[in-house]
């Protein structure tokens, strides 16, 4: 049996302890209203765990599934290539398979792309250069078995996590508080956008019906160097020092040069442009 959009009630989110899972749960009474957003946090069920996870799933009986929980940190991935195919790919397959019936939400990045043209869209060829984006792409070839499911492609995001750690703005604040300085690349291009941005419009599209792949991203395509030049502008407080350089003087994992995304198919779908890129001054330290 199918669950429509208009009968979802009960949504788990899973992730919820991280930047944009916590903004889905929060949101959700102004975005969703009549809706329960039931955050999933690893402390509690272990995505790993197919049996816990199904049990789980069986008790709870969700309406519709927004899965963020991911290990996403491309350094970490890189070291522990198994560990995460166990966490990207294992758990989205188990957990979209358990969604067949229902809406199922799956977050996934502009880093499936190699970064040599920009202005990606949903159907364009993936060319992942990282573990991390390697897991994503085995991922979204799972969570496309079943039709009804939606990816969602998101870039940059920033925002308040409920660890002050998720967020980009928050690392570089993390940086210049401790008295570093930042390089940045001045030719690495993404299309950032806040958490709340990203959750606000993940939520419209689960209710109105999405399914298939959509690019979720800032209205703006800007450098790594320009982006945190922006937020330094917004934390002077913090004397913050960021120094721009090129991609051709990095030495390490390969990084693509310019993974912005063309985001034309979400804005049709809901009749207005994507967010400008606006780090907003937080209101504590």
């Amino acid at each position: 049996m199918q669950t429509e959009a208009s009968e979802v009630r009960r949504i788990w989110v899973s992730g919820a302890g991280g930047l944009i899972g916590n903004q889905l749960v929060a949101g959700a009474p102004a975005w969703a209203p009549g809706r329960e957003a039931v955050p999933l946090l690893r402390a509690e069920l272990d995505l790993e765990d197919a049996a816990a996870v199904t049990a789980r799933f069986r008790r709870d009986a969700p309406d519709a599934v927004i899965h963020c929980a991911a290990s996403s940190r491309s350094p970490v991935c890189q070291a522990d290539p198994v560990g995460a195919h166990r966490s990207n790919v294992e758990a989205t397959r188990h957990l979209a398979g358990l969604a067949t019936g229902i809406p199922f939400v799956f977050f996934s990045t502009d880093l499936v792309f190699d970064g040599r043209k920009g202005g990606y869209l949903e159907d364009d060829p993936v060319g992942p250069l990282s573990v991390y984006a390697e897991t994503k792409v085995e991922a979204e070839r799972c969570v496309r078995e079943h039709p009804r499911h939606l990816i969602v492609r998101t870039s940059l995001n920033h925002g308040a996590s409920p660890g002050g750690v998720r967020g980009f703005d928050e690392e570089l604040a993390a940086a210049w508080r401790a008295g570093r300085e930042t390089t940045l690349f001045d030719d690495e291009f993404r299309c950032p956008i806040a958490a709340a941005d990203t959750a606000r419009i993940v939520w419209e599209l689960l209710l109105g019906g999405a399914r298939g792949t959509f690019h979720v991203a800032g209205g703006e395509r800007l450098s790594r160097w320009e982006i945190g030049r922006r937020v330094a502008e917004a934390r002077p407080e913090l004397a913050p020092r960021v120094v721009a350089a090129s991609l051709g003087s990095y030495v390490g994992a390969p990084r693509p040069a310019d993974v912005s995304l063309d985001c034309g198919k979400a804005e049709r779908f809901l009749g207005r442009p994507m967010p400008k890129f606006n780090v907003d001054r937080p209101t504590a330290s």
